[in-house]
């Protein structure tokens, strides 16, 4: 049987990196053969094919890329299931796929052009929800969020929505229309420090306005308390942050992967925020470099309207070369508060943060303000962690574009950090006598090394243990320059782990077997390395290996191990444990 002509084709329910309407994505099979004239084929094929269903003539998108091909267009919200099956039969057809055409009832034939269309049609009169249409119509008539899943459809958000069943729309004649509204809304990406840098804002605005809401990689906050747990970066994260009854603020970690899946789960945001764009996930979605990578973290501006700012970082030279294709309002933050581009961005009477001095400063409406010493920050780690102090500010100046004043947002600095409950899995830190135990989730080279060097790993004074692992969703090169970090550090100890749930298609102990073998060509003793089939109990060997005054560095991937292990260190601290005691639940290496 021939393989299929794709390997992935999904709905696009929000703005896109593609366009800024719903629509279908595509992306080619790996290792399939094509030229340029089969994109042009696809593209003539739906050009016609949305012609005769009757829909806009919208945007249409195609890439050639290193692993194949990227091919996307725009179609009505009601009509997504529709676009998708024709995106998958026209590319059938563009590429001459010699795989068995499809059969199934309801599918078009990929043999009969006439016939696929009288197919696609009928399909598509059976989708048509013209009630939802018009939902849609009047509520972006009013700026309003439209969240739409497969049970539910919310308008409004926090305490201005309402929601009903998809299978009892009202009349949007009988919308109580004026008693809708939005909540003050933030979106937050970027490859490293979305989730410190959403749960900072979410605490700022927490003190600003009470009752807010956030959704994250580790779940969905509300009030203090989670409402449920795991990777909600995504769309539907952001939803059920949106749809919080009581809710008067939220903020919206949203992942590379959502929106590269489904896109954005809003329209119009208050302030977005990208921290940053770095080295990961290469060779997924069509993105094998920065430059694309940032494109997609940049879709976030899509969301930016009248009154709304992009938050950007200036310290990173791919978005700011990308930001000149901008419209939207911009604010920059940078470690260095006079750095050339945020002196001339505040001549203009534009915001800005930055450190000056070390102090945090904020420009806004023409005004400085001094936040504080950053040293008196706990997310600084005593100005050590640098990366933090990007968060600090990218944080601070998308708060104050929220409206919160300044002596808020100081006061919520010197706080933040201090319980590990404001930033778990995050830089927690345990000190057992003189040996120090940290546990994080930097999870690509560049969060690694950071995370290293504030933690001055080349400057130790004893020994260095490291947990090393990662999901098989990378690269082989990726996961290589992961391990290469590690070695420039000259760990004494390398307890390489294996992550089963997140093989992602790979063998389950291929991810290791990488790391491995680049460690030793990177000088590492082979004696230093051990490998741990379990995350946790790779953390209890690590703890078992340590003396006084070692550095064991445990960045903990999976959220359920993560709760283990830090329940594991509470219980250890409590009972007084030291390097060279027995550690609790450890099996026999």
């Amino acid at each position: 049987m021939q393989a299929l002509p794709y390997r992935h084709a999904r709905r696009l329910t929000g703005p896109n990196v593609y366009f800024a309407d719903t629509g279908t994505a595509l992306e080619s099979a790996a290792g399939q053969v094509f030229d340029l004239d089969a994109l042009r084929r696809w593209d003539a094929l739906v050009r016609e094919a949305v012609a005769r269903l009757g829909w806009p003539a919208g945007a249409r998108y195609r890439h050639r890329h290193a692993s194949g091909a990227t091919l996307a267009f725009s179609a009505p919200l009601d009509q997504l299931h529709i676009a998708t099956a024709l995106n998958i039969w026209a590319w059938w057809i563009a590429s001459a796929s010699p795989a068995e055409p499809l059969h199934a009832p309801g599918d078009a034939a990929t043999w009969d052009i006439a016939l696929a269309m009288r197919t696609l049609q009928a399909s598509a009169a059976a989708e048509a929800r013209p009630t939802l249409l018009a939902l849609q119509r009047k509520a972006r008539a009013r700026a309003l969020p439209f969240l739409l899943d497969e049970d539910e459809l919310t308008l409004g958000s926090g305490s201005g929505a309402r929601s009903w069943f998809v299978d009892e729309l009202p009349d949007p004649a009988h919308v109580p229309w004026p008693r809708l509204h939005r909540i003050p809304t933030a979106l937050v990406t970027g490859s490293n420090g979305k989730t410190t840098t959403t749960r900072l804002l979410a605490a700022l605005c927490q003190a600003h306005v009470g009752d807010t809401a956030y959704s994250c990689t580790d779940g969905v906050f509300f009030q203090g308390q989670a409402l449920d747990s795991g990777d909600f970066s995504g769309p539907a994260g952001a939803r059920e942050a949106l749809r919080q009854g009581q809710a008067r603020a939220a903020v919206l970690e949203t992942a590379r992967g959502g929106l590269l899946r489904h896109g954005l789960a809003i329209e119009q945001a208050d302030v977005a925020v990208v921290t940053n764009v770095a080295h990961d996930h290469f060779g997924e979605f069509g993105v094998h470099d920065l430059h694309m990578l940032a494109q997609v973290k940049l879709s976030v501006a899509r969301a930016v309207g009248v009154g709304a700012h992009l938050v950007l970082n200036a310290d990173d030279a791919f978005l700011r070369t990308q930001s000149t294709a901008l419209s939207c309002p911009l604010a920059w933050f940078a470690l260095d508060f006079d750095q050339p581009l945020l002196r001339l961005h505040r001549a203009l009477g534009k915001p800005t943060c930055g450190v000056r001095d070390a102090h945090l400063w904020l420009a806004l409406a023409g005004i400085e303000h001094d936040l504080g010493p950053t040293v008196a920050m706990p997310l600084s780690l005593g100005d050590r962690a640098r990366y933090n102090l990007g968060n600090l500010a990218a944080g601070a100046l998308a708060g104050a574009l929220l409206g919160i004043a300044p002596g808020t947002i100081a006061r919520v600095l010197v706080h933040f950090g201090q319980d590990p409950d404001d930033n778990p899995g995050r830089l927690q830190q345990w000190m057992f006598g003189s040996t120090r135990v940290v546990v994080d989730y930097a999870h690509n080279p560049e969060g690694l090394r950071s995370l290293l060097d504030a933690l001055d790993a080349s400057r130790r004074g004893g020994r260095l243990g490291l947990l090393l692992g990662h999901a098989g969703n990378r690269q082989d090169e990726d996961l290589r320059a992961v391990a290469h970090v590690a070695a420039a550090y000259a760990p004494e100890r390398v307890i390489l782990k294996e992550l089963p749930g997140y093989a992602r298609g790979r063998d389950a102990d291929s991810v290791p077997a990488l790391m491995h073998a680049q460690l030793l060509a990177d000088g590492l003793d082979p004696q230093r390395v051990q490998l741990q089939p379990d995350e946790v109990q790779a953390a209890r060997s690590l703890l078992a290996w340590a003396s006084e005054g070692d550095l064991l560095v445990l960045p903990v991937h999976e959220l359920a191990n993560r709760a283990k292990v830090v329940a594991l260190l509470d219980g250890m601290a409590a009972s007084g444990w030291h390097a060279g005691d027995a550690v609790p639940g450890r099996r026999p290496d």
